[in-house]
């Protein structure tokens, strides 16, 4: 009698913020571009808010949460087995693109941040130094931490180095097909470096497979506003906001399937669209320079073990 009510009860929040969408309140979308076995997504319509998306993190990945998160689009999948990995990739400045998978409308797209999600992983596996990397390109917001520092401290994280990186001979201009985006455009470049980083994220790691093997579980988190600048750039109804979009959508596609192949499908993989959040994020952003400083400290703590 108690699933029944926790079902209805369910049910009757979806139905509650189903309204809310209808009245104009939701924008942007949640989408699940590969999983596992283990980790059941429902098919359905039912809208999930913004502020809880970390929430479906952290139980996706085995960890418990402070609320209970009643929404249908999560199963209760294989408690024994976790996922290797989870990836989630925030797009700004659209909110829905034509992803493959299953997709949710999000209610109230407020900021978000896998902190807590990045907390857990610290507290219980600190001993197997787990991957964890948190980037968002434009921005030059860069904050990695375990095996993560030795893997990705090649990646490009300044705007200096994401356009030099553009311009070396393994760098995506090679095979990728600009349509109406320019190389001698800086917004297009912008744009194009995000996906570079993309590129530079599952090619490093695919040099070193073994850390997608180990016990602990791994997290990317990647906000990318490239879309966003071209779009404020040449208007959302320019051939290049369309020649971007599509260049996107392909790039996320393969970017999903290379992580999921890295990870032996046991990884999840998401996006979240989103136009425009609708407050600014209130936590203190780490910037490259506290990153760097933490890598120093974790470098002077363990050579001198």
């Amino acid at each position: 009698m108690g699933q029944r009510g926790g079902a209805g009860r369910a049910l009757g929040l979806a139905a509650l913020v189903a309204a809310a969408c209808v009245a104009g309140v939701c924008g942007g979308e949640f989408s699940i571009l590969r999983s596992p076995q283990s980790v059941v997504f429902r098919d359905g319509s039912w809208p999930i808010p913004g502020e809880r998306i970390p929430d479906v993190a952290a139980l996706t990945m085995g960890f418990s949460v402070e609320e209970d998160l009643p929404w249908p689009g999560l199963g209760v999948g294989d408690l024994f087995h976790r996922p290797q990995a989870t990836v989630l990739v925030t797009v700004k400045g659209v909110d829905k693109l034509p992803l493959k998978g299953l997709s949710y409308p999000i209610e109230n797209a407020v900021p978000f941040s896998l902190d807590s999600v990045a907390n857990a992983i610290h507290t219980l596996f600190s001993e197997e130094m787990p991957v964890v990397l948190q980037l968002a390109p434009s921005e030059e917001r860069v904050y990695m931490v375990g095996k993560a520092n030795a893997v990705f401290e090649d990646l490009s994280v300044t705007l200096r180095q994401l356009r030099n990186r553009l311009f070396q001979d393994s760098s995506i201009l090679s095979s990728l097909p600009l349509s109406s985006l320019s190389r001698n455009n800086e917004v297009d470049l912008l744009f194009l470096s995000e996906l570079q980083v993309l590129h530079d994220i599952a090619s490093l790691l695919s040099r070193h497979k073994h850390l997608a093997k180990d016990h602990s579980p791994d997290l990317y988190s990647l906000e990318l506003s490239g879309l966003e600048e071209v779009g404020k750039r040449y208007g959302e109804d320019s051939q290049q906001f369309k020649d971007a979009s599509q260049i996107l959508v392909d790039s996320l596609q393969k970017f999903a399937d290379e992580m999921f192949n890295l990870y032996g499908g046991n990884a999840v993989v998401e996006v979240v669209a989103v136009k425009e959040f609708n407050s600014p994020l209130s936590r203190k952003t780490r910037s490259i320079l506290q990153a760097s400083q933490l890598y120093k400290q974790w470098l002077l703590l363990h050579c001198t073990q």
